[in-house]
């Protein structure tokens, strides 16, 4: 049966009178190509509005149709959201832990004060809040979470098609970015972009033949 994620984690910590709790999720961590994404999203403590999300799942979970059909929902549903991003260039400056990071502290900085993050699978230490709760499978069990990867996937995706328009040969319209045997026929074939991270194993050690030949 589907997981679908609930507000177990919302509703403990509105009882403790934290009301704008933020959902911090990433896309795109993995990648070889392009920013890696974070949404922050802030749900209001109200059922009837809350009731618009029923279709919320973990986002790898969603066809591109439902993800795009529900940013809209999550989009006038939520008290506040935001996006962030971090470059290629930046992710080689701080490693892919640290950019993504960045992008999130971005993404907060979009929504104003809050009084409590829900990160999804460890806790983010470069952030320096203390108030945050970690939830393994974050993104499929609780649904702030799963909206922010909402979010997130469907602003990255919407690059990653862009640039696959630019470059074809890739099947950045298909993989988004990731080593998939088309993306890295793609590498072999026609070397790399300037939106590639360079500092990733596979990108580096074309780089390294490029270099030796």
């Amino acid at each position: 049966m589907p997981i679908f994620p609930n507000l177990e984690f919302e509703q403990a910590l509105w009882l403790e009178g934290k009301t704008r709790l933020v959902g911090l999720d990433e896309v795109g961590r993995g990648a070889y190509t392009a920013s890696v994404v974070a949404a922050a999203v802030i749900l209001p403590n109200d059922e009837k509005a809350l009731s618009r999300l029923a279709g919320v799942r973990d986002s790898k979970m969603l066809s591109r149709e439902a993800r795009v059909r529900l940013v809209s929902s999550i989009r006038q549903t939520a008290v506040a959201y935001g996006i962030g991003a971090a470059s290629p260039a930046e992710i080689e400056r701080f490693n892919i832990r640290g950019a993504t990071a960045l992008a999130m502290k971005r993404a907060l900085r979009r929504i104003g004060t809050y009084d409590h993050l829900l990160v999804d699978g460890l806790r983010v230490k470069e952030l320096g809040l203390e108030q945050q709760t970690a939830i393994v499978k974050g993104d499929a069990l609780c649904l702030s979470i799963a909206c922010a990867s909402v979010i997130a996937k469907v602003c990255r995706d919407g690059l990653m098609y862009k640039l696959a328009a630019r470059y074809p040969g890739y099947g950045w319209e298909n993989n988004v970015g990731y080593g998939t045997p088309e993306h890295i026929a793609g590498l072999n074939r026609l070397g790399i972009t300037p939106h590639h991270r360079r500092s990733f194993a596979p990108i580096r050690a074309l780089l390294q033949c490029a270099d030796g030949a």
